[in-house]
């Protein structure tokens, strides 16, 4: 089936669900969703609200005040206190600056207050003190995303599958960036190799995101398809 050149509107409304999980649960491994193709960062929020909103998880294996200072900081991200949230995760910074985590964490902070910039920088400083931090180059790559600075995000989606190439959220972005430049083929392969990725995972319902995107984009602008 031919592709259309213009995603219909129901193709764009179709990621509004797909957003920013780098504040909306994270785990260990590297789950951050894709960012919307041309959505406003009030549809983002928007959509954020309507999900359980909790910042990135990590691995207790530091000081019993390092746990309780994170968690201090999901509480009050949780409770909608963003402000405080990043005081916390300052404060901490302040005793530990070489905690990469806790900068990843502060970028989540900044960037969910629209900080664009200090977000990407405290991402940067995360990769400085880790340089293999591909959530961090994924995270800056939906920061350029949601300013439409496609290329840049290209960029930090491939920095991020140069360290790990079965990272099926970064290969999902990295799609949609890629069809907002209209390298068409390339973001087709690249969700399909996230799709089987997500399969291979057992990751349903990521493997369903990722469907319906394809659906979408192949029918394009077609009406007789719901």
């Amino acid at each position: 089936m031919k592709l259309k050149s213009k995603p219909k509107l129901a193709f764009v409304q179709s990621f509004s669900g797909m957003m920013l999980s780098i504040i909306t649960g994270i785990g260990l491994s590297p789950l951050v969703l894709a960012v919307p193709a041309k959505v406003s960062l009030h549809s983002l929020e928007q959509s954020a609200q309507r999900q359980p909103q909790k910042l990135a998880q990590f691995s207790d294996t530091g000081t019993p005040e390092r746990s309780q200072l994170v968690q201090q900081a999901n509480a009050l991200f949780n409770q909608g206190d963003l402000t405080g949230a990043e005081e916390n995760l300052r404060k901490f910074i302040k005793k530990s600056p070489e905690d990469a985590f806790a900068h990843f964490q502060l970028g989540n902070v900044l960037f969910r207050q629209k900080k664009a910039e200090e977000a990407i920088s405290s991402y940067r400083e995360a990769i400085r003190l880790q340089p293999k931090y591909a959530l961090a180059y994924n995270a800056i790559g939906i920061v350029y995303a949601s300013q439409s600075r496609w290329e840049e995000a290209i960029t930090e989606y491939q920095k991020a599958l140069e360290i790990n190439p079965n990272y099926g959220e970064a290969l999902t972005n990295f799609a949609l960036a890629l069809w907002q430049t209209n390298k068409k083929d390339e973001a087709l392969s690249s969700l399909q190799k996230a799709l089987n990725i997500f399969k291979a995972q057992n990751r349903g319902e990521k493997a369903n995101q990722v469907e319906r995107i394809l659906r979408e984009i192949k029918t394009g602008d077609d009406p007789a398809v719901s």
